[in-house]
């Protein structure tokens, strides 16, 4: 592991805050995103740096990354997607019996939702927001709802715990606040540009609290995919876990207020979370293990882009047809109808989600609990013209 960056191994202009990079010698971490990581220490109030092992360039902040602050928090470390993170479904449904190509080719999770949005969201204690035409719908990037089916189980006791079987789907909804966190970040930045705010501020106040109701949203919106996803295929499911990984948070570890911003990182203590790897790979169910003030109460979210997308959509156009990325080694579909996204999203783009976990295994931060195979992702439908 990677560990503190101090002065003695800085130039003179090193960062105000220790900086730690938790990745192995074997992983893969860009320096733009290094460089990304040490501007964020000097900003004022900061106290800890630290980037996971899928740490990669951002825009202008990095992601795959954890802040702590004090007297400051900084909206745009969170970024413009408040609220996005993952949710694990267990699904009633025996993986063998999967239809995954009759699946892909009927599933839309496309446009607003015909049911009582209203309705979805008091059940959840979320206010509306004004972007409910949008909710339960998957959005762009790197945002999916995928049907899994578990390939290994490593540790059975926990797995039993989560009321999980070997034999069933499961579902991992990777999703946010859509338009309400990116107004929420234009609405600072239009005012305080990457500026931070003084945490006892009215500005702040007012940012909080908005920021919270994103995170709640974001989570009933990965809740309404699931849905919609389940009643594609008919079937019903049970959520297992639901986490967070754009978002700032207090903390009161030394007695004093700090704020925990997480950019692209999991919590570490909230319980097991998912790791997934790209749509070509597997997915790491796992639990945090031990002491993780070191590395800011996070873990890594995913694997982590390799190349931008610009230039994955050079590369993948070169080596493939958009058609043969809809299949992949696992044999599973995938539905992603916008060319360009489909060829970004190809899984030479990510890095290794086996190296990833590997040195978040060794650094002591988790314990793998099993791993998921894809059997059909979902990203889009085409929009009418």
């Amino acid at each position: 592991m990677r560990t503190d960056a101090s002065s003695e191994t800085l130039p003179t202009s090193a960062p105000q805050a220790p900086v730690r990079v938790i990745a192995s010698a074997q992983s893969w971490v860009e320096g733009e995103a290094v460089r990304q990581l040490e501007a964020m220490a000097r900003l004022p109030g900061m106290k800890l740096a630290v980037g996971l092992p899928d740490l990669h360039p951002g825009k202008g902040a990095p992601v795959g990354a954890a802040f702590t602050s004090e007297g400051f928090l900084y909206p745009y470390l969170v970024g413009s997607d408040i609220g996005c993170g993952m949710g694990l479904w267990n699904v009633d449904l025996l993986a063998r019996k999967a239809k995954p190509e009759r699946w892909a080719g009927k599933l839309d999770l496309e446009g607003p939702w015909t049911g009582d949005t209203e309705g979805f969201l008091q059940e959840h204690g979320v206010k509306s927001s004004g972007y409910e035409a949008a909710l339960g719908t998957v959005g762009g990037g790197n945002h999916f709802a995928e049907l899994q089916r578990v390939d290994a189980v490593h540790d059975a006791k926990v797995f039993s715990a989560l009321g999980l079987e070997a034999d069933r789907l499961l579902l991992l909804v990777h999703s946010g606040s859509r338009g309400l966190g990116e107004a929420i970040l234009r609405a600072h930045v239009d005012r305080h540009a990457a500026g931070g705010l003084a945490d006892d501020s009215p500005e702040a106040q007012t940012y909080l609290t908005r920021h919270d109701h994103a995170v709640a949203w974001g989570r009933a919106n990965r809740a309404l995919v699931a849905r919609r996803m389940l009643d594609g295929i008919g079937a019903m499911g049970q959520r297992v876990l639901d986490v967070c990984h754009n978002s700032v948070t207090p903390r009161r570890d030394t007695g004093r207020t700090q704020w925990l911003h997480r950019k692209g990182a999991a919590p570490s203590d909230e319980g097991p979370v998912v790791i997934p790897g790209s749509r070509g790979a597997l997915s790491y169910l796992v639990i945090p293990t031990g002491e993780s003030h070191a590395s800011a109460h996070s873990l890594a979210h995913g694997a982590g882009r390799k190349w931008t997308r610009s230039a994955a959509r050079e590369r993948m156009r070169e080596r493939f047809t958009a058609e043969s990325l809809t299949r992949t080694a696992f044999k599973s579909h995938v539905v992603c109808e916008n060319k360009d996204l489909l060829f970004e999203e190809a899984p030479p783009a990510y890095k290794p989600i086996d190296r990833v976990v590997t040195d978040l295994v060794e650094a002591g931060l988790v314990r793998v609990v099993a791993t998921l195979a894809p059997v059909l992702t979902y990203k889009t439908r085409a929009r009418p013209e």
